[in-house]
């Protein structure tokens, strides 16, 4: 049998995505801009067998998870050109962090999933390419194929080829992220699904769009320049721009809890007295607080002094998906 094991970081998105101009191409409206993670890790093992199947954290999974888990293999199989049935393959994958609950593990999973079936399937395809494949999947995946500050441009409709793409590797800047975790449960509504619904029913949407771009070049630039007062704000103004489009959908989608506030007022704080940190939420409750390395400790020790919060995870810039066992084969260009 063909065996092969990846791991892959998730990635925070500084300057958010929420929504699609194509859905069934899973092509983002507004680009997106994010940092791959060290200290958090999806570790996916992809052996050839006699049938499907799939293995989230120790449990058997079938429906949503395993359609969008195999829906990848085939489009890998597809993209090689391949004569023939794709090989049938017994997926396990686990998380050393909350899944399904705004900590970005499907960018990590599918990022992972993307380099072992590749690597298994023998598909041997450019990073590039692996990339827009997962994007197809889960959008933000595609960034967590490769490490350091990376970008995912809005896409036309119809969009076949869109990969993220580098910006600055993981060394080019000592930031830290310090993730406050305020629940250690499932999200109610999924990403996909709130995104559809505001994209459907939300009357700020409109402006969404259109404040999006100007607030991912502030943050590109920023990143660029190496400028935390610079960076800080723009990062605010997305997951708080992001968030009111949420708040606004029919139903209103509200992915925070009572902690999750408390918190960004306890950020705030920190700011009036003096330490460079910044706040910024994605489709679920937990803070990821945006600071420099040398104030990273400081940061990380008043969050836990919080009520609500669980505990804290130290981040930094991390590499990008690869793997860890598996068959030789070629590099790709």
């Amino acid at each position: 049998m063909t065996l092969a094991v990846a791991v892959a970081h998730p990635n925070i998105a500084l300057a958010k995505y929420w929504g699609k101009r194509d859905k069934g191409r899973n092509v983002p409206s507004v680009p997106s801009l994010s940092v791959t993670l060290a200290g958090m890790s999806t570790t996916t093992r992809v052996e050839l067998a006699e049938r499907d199947s799939l293995v989230l954290n120790g449990r058997e999974s079938d429906g949503r998870p395993a359609e969008r888990a195999f829906a990848l293999l085939e489009l890998l199989w597809l993209e090689a050109g391949k004569s023939g049935a794709r090989p049938r393959a017994s997926v396990s994958s686990r998380n050393d962090f909350p899944t399904a609950a705004g900590l970005a593990s499907s960018a990590s999973a599918f990022a992972a999933l993307a380099v072992a079936a590749d690597r298994a399937l023998a598909t041997a395809l450019p990073t590039e390419r692996l990339s827009s494949l997962a994007r197809r999947i889960s959008a933000s995946s595609g960034r967590s194929l490769y490490g350091g500050f990376v970008e995912l441009a809005a896409g036309e409709p119809e969009s076949e080829f869109l990969p993220a793409r580098p910006v600055a590797p993981a060394d080019y800047w000592d930031l830290r992220l310090v993730v406050a975790v305020t629940s250690e449960g499932a999200k109610d509504v999924g990403s996909t699904e709130g995104m559809n619904l505001t994209t459907e029913t939300s009357p700020l949407y409109g402006g969404w769009l259109a404040a999006a771009p100007a607030i991912f070049e502030r943050i590109k630039r920023a990143v660029l320049d190496r400028d935390i007062e610079a960076l800080g704000p723009a990062v605010e103004a997305s997951a708080l721009t992001m968030h009111a489009t949420a708040l606004s959908a029919c139903p209103g989608i509200l992915y925070w809890n009572g902690t999750t506030v408390d918190v960004m007022h306890a950020v705030r704080r920190m700011r009036q007295g003096g330490l460079p940190a910044y706040f910024t939420m994605d489709a679920g409750p937990h803070v990821k607080v945006v600071t420099l390395a040398s104030h990273a400790e400081q940061v990380a020790l008043a969050l836990r002094a919080i009520p609500g919060v669980l505990r804290t995870i130290m981040a930094q810039p991390g590499g990008g998906a690869h793997v860890l066992e598996g068959p030789q084969s070629e590099p790709t260009p």
